[in-house]
C-alpha cells in the first residue's frame, strides 16, 4: 500500500480518507482507526461506514490503557462533563494549557502507533486531519505546524528515510477543509465529530461549534443533521 491515513470517521480525517483514495487510489490506502478509551464508539462506527463508502481496508487499534490515568473529559474514566462551550471561552480559563478534551499527547503517539503499521505495509505516508483551528490558542498543541513538522523529523528519520507525514490542511481552517472535502465529494453524511454519544450532535460542544461555523462559512447545510 501507498498510504495509511489516521482514520476517526470525523469530518477532517474522512476529508484526509477522500484525498488519499483521490490521489492513490482505494486499493492503495490503509485506513487505521484508533480506540482510545472514549465515552462512546459513534466516531468508531462512522469510521466503519466511511471506510465501506471507499471500499477501503480499516485496521483498528485499541490504546485505551496508555490514558487510562487521564482525567480528559473525553475519556470513559473521567468524571468531568464534557464542555459546552466554544474553544475559546475554555481557553479563556485555562491559563494557557489546553482544554479539558485535550487527549494527553494523543497525535503523538497515534502518529508514532501509525508509523509502526504503515511500515509493515509498505507505505510511503500516512495522512491526518490537523488543522489551525485546532492548534489556535494552544487548545490542542499536537495540532500545530511545529508540532508536525517535529514529528514528521522523527518518522522520517526513525524509519530509515521510508516514511514520512502529511498534515494536508495544518495550516488551513477548518472551513477549507469542508470546502477542499465539498469538491471531492467526501461522504460528509456519514461522518461523526460530536464529543457526546447522543443519537444525534447535541451542537454544544467545541467540535459540534466549529464543524457548524465551517459549513455555515461554504454557505452550505450539514449534511449529517
Amino acid at each position: 500500500m501507498k498510504a495509511l491515513v489516521l482514520f476517526s470517521g470525523g469530518l477532517d480525517s474522512t476529508t484526509c480518507l477522500a484525498l488519499a483514495v483521490d490521489k492513490y487510489g482505494a486499493d492503495e490506502v490503509l485506513a487505521l482507526s484508533i480506540s482510545y478509551g472514549q465515552k462512546h464508539t459513534k466516531e468508531l462506527e462512522a469510521a466503519q461506514r466511511v471506510a465501506e463508502y471507499y471500499h477501503v481496508k480499516l485496521q483498528t487499534l485499541d490504546l485505551a490503557l496508555i490514558f487510562a490515568d487521564s482525567d480528559c473529559s473525553l475519556l470513559q474514566g473521567s468524571t468531568a462533563d464534557i464542555p459546552k462551550t466554544s474553544y475559546a471561552e475554555q481557553l479563556s480559563e485555562t491559563d494557557g494549557k489546553p482544554v479539558s478534551t485535550y487527549v494527553p499527547f494523543r497525535n503523538g503517539l497515534f502518529l508514532s502507533s501509525a508509523a509502526s503499521v504503515a511500515l509493515s505495509h509498505s507505505c510511503e505516508v500516512i495522512y491526518y486531519g490537523a488543522h489551525s483551528d485546532d492548534a489556535a490558542g494552544n487548545a490542542y498543541p499536537d495540532c500545530s505546524s511545529a508540532f508536525n513538522d517535529a514529528m514528521n523529523t522523527a518518522i522520517y528519520l526513525g524509519s530509515g528515510n521510508q516514511l514520512r507525514i502529511e498534515a494536508p490542511f495544518v495550516s488551513k481552517t477548518k472551513a477549507d477543509v469542508v470546502a477542499e472535502g465539498m469538491k471531492l465529494g467526501a461522504p460528509y453524511h456519514l461522518t461523526w465529530s460530536c464529543y457526546e454519544g447522543g443519537e444525534k450532535p447535541c451542537g454544544l460542544c467545541g467540535t459540534c461549534r466549529d464543524r457548524a461555523a465551517a459549513f455555515a462559512a461554504n454557505h452550505i447545510a450539514d449534511p449529517a443533521l
